[in-house]
């Protein structure tokens, strides 16, 4: 997939077609209007490798009114021909799954074969359910005893805004856009400035499925930048948002006066009860996967592991010593499992949280430190993957979102101590519990404070379910018919006979 740039602004300058990303709108690519840019790392070398508008109010003026524009007839576009346009644009991601799949291991530094099996795949489900999903949207009545009857709208808000987070960068940008467009508004969308390019790439991809000009724009740059001028412009009557809690706090306080719909799925401190009934083998495998999966920076990773004492040693051995056979490599390579931390930032985050861990008495039992690979990876942000024991549940690596492939380990000797420790938390996204004990199970899934809970597995998602999470979690649902919900207005209307 070969994507040209058109200039939209006399001031933009030339865009060079693999040195400068552009960005999307009214159907067209377009460079900043300020002709700013940003560099693009990949984690994997440390190196410059592209740029990316830096985009202001200009660029997002341009695109609200592409979206004013483009408003009354996608709104009321059949919801076959719209649904048509969404699978249109499923069948391209998956038309372009090599291209779209290295470019975000290239990006993000996840393992490609990751990319490839999850990511992009997610990418076209997302578009695919929530063009079904539109047609399946109902309604109800409500009889008054032969005096009335009522009935609901459920109408598309307008112009929305999507800003979507850095670990998984197309799954999440459309996990929003899809349902907000099915439902007939138009989006204004901002991915990570540090994982642009599957977005920029995504704008081909609907010229080519036929999406009407100025129903999706694109703009790239930083959350001072474009993401808070997104979010203060009166026009944009609604905001979904992921990423940290301190951001997300920040947005809702900026949105208050104007009382925008808001959705907020931020950070995670998950916790993983293990339980001396479970499956041991299987349990440490799906463990294993749950913390360090795209190197440990998904919001849904286990992070602090209960492990039920009489099985807290054999456990700990074991997934140690698949913690030590796991071993950062360059991510472009097929049978990479851990590729680069995102960025040199977040890695000197998660460095210092590991320095915090040994000050509070942590023994690290393995990892901890920065990997130095050879060859095109020799200035890339490698970390081993690390495990550590002996925190209370109050020390700060508990307490606050690391968001890397670091865990905690504690013991607990009943299932009142394992409910206390697992909700001994400021967050409340997921948790997982792993038991034989069906009473057991469906009493933790009730007294759990979390979003979600998986009994026996992790990360087994189904779209038509909600997703998001309680406390400093986030705000709302995401999923299923929780999120045409969210994009669209309730009106209730009362004929009296």
């Amino acid at each position: 997939m070969v994507v040209e740039h058109h200039v939209c602004n006399a001031n933009s300058g030339n865009i060079t077609a693999m040195l400068k990303l552009a960005n999307f709108i009214n159907g067209r690519y377009c460079a900043p209007v300020n002709n700013q840019y940003i560099d693009n790392i990949e984690p994997a070398t440390g190196l410059v490798y592209e740029h990316i508008p830096s985009s202001d109010s200009a660029d997002l003026e341009l695109a609200v009114a592409a979206a004013e524009n483009a408003l009354p007839a996608w709104r009321n576009m059949p919801l076959d021909q719209r649904a048509d346009i969404l699978l249109k644009i499923a069948q391209g991601i998956e038309n372009n799954l090599t291209e779209l799949a290295t470019a975000e291991a290239i990006d993000n530094g996840k393992p490609i074969g990751l990319a490839t099996t999850i990511d992009i795949p997610r990418a076209a489900s997302n578009f695919k359910f929530f063009a079904h999903a539109c047609s399946q949207f109902s309604s109800e009545a409500h009889n008054m005893a032969g005096s009335a009857i009522n009935y609901t709208l459920r109408q598309p808000i307008g112009i929305v805004g999507c800003i979507s987070p850095w670990n998984l960068p197309l799954y999440l940008f459309t996990w929003k856009i899809a349902p907000a467009l099915a439902a007939g508004n138009c989006v204004i969308a901002k991915p990570s400035e540090v994982t642009p390019k599957t977005a920029y790439l995504l704008g081909k991809i609907c010229q080519q499925a036929g999406l009407p000009n100025g129903v999706l724009n694109i703009l790239h740059g930083t959350g001072a930048g474009i993401g808070s001028v997104i979010c203060d412009h009166p026009k944009v009557k609604a905001i979904s948002f992921t990423g940290g809690t301190k951001t997300g706090a920040a947005i809702a306080s900026q949105v208050a006066g104007q009382f925008k719909k808001l959705s907020l799925e931020l950070g995670g401190k998950n916790p993983a009860l293990i339980f001396a009934d479970c499956n041991l083998n299987d349990t440490i495998d799906e463990i294993f996967r749950a913390s360090f999966a795209n190197q440990g920076q998904i919001c849904l990773c286990a992070s602090r592991l209960y492990i039920e004492r009489s099985i807290y040693d054999k456990f700990k051995t074991a997934l140690v010593s698949k913690a030590q056979a796991l071993i950062p490599q360059d991510p472009l390579l097929k049978n990479t499992q851990m590729g680069a931390i995102v960025s040199i930032d977040h890695l000197s985050k998660i460095k210092h949280y590991i320095e915090q861990a040994k000050l509070a008495g942590g023994a690290v039992l393995c990892g901890g430190e920065q990997v130095q690979l050879e060859g095109r990876c020799a200035q890339g942000y490698f970390l081993q993957p690390t495990i550590i024991e002996g925190l209370s549940n109050d020390a700060v690596c508990n307490q606050e979102e690391i968001f890397g492939p670091v865990i905690t380990l504690q013991p607990f000797d009943n299932d009142e101590q394992a409910l206390t420790l697992a909700n001994d938390s400021s967050y409340g996204l997921a948790a997982t519990v792993w038991t034989n004990n069906l009473t057991r199970a469906h009493h933790f899934a009730e007294q759990l404070q979390t979003g979600i809970v998986w009994i026996n597995c992790w990360l087994l998602r189904d779209l038509r379910t909600p997703f998001g999470g309680m406390k400093h979690s986030g705000v709302g649902r995401e999923g299923g018919m929780e999120a045409m919900r969210f994009f669209t207005e309730t009106k209730n209307v009362c004929i009296k006979y």
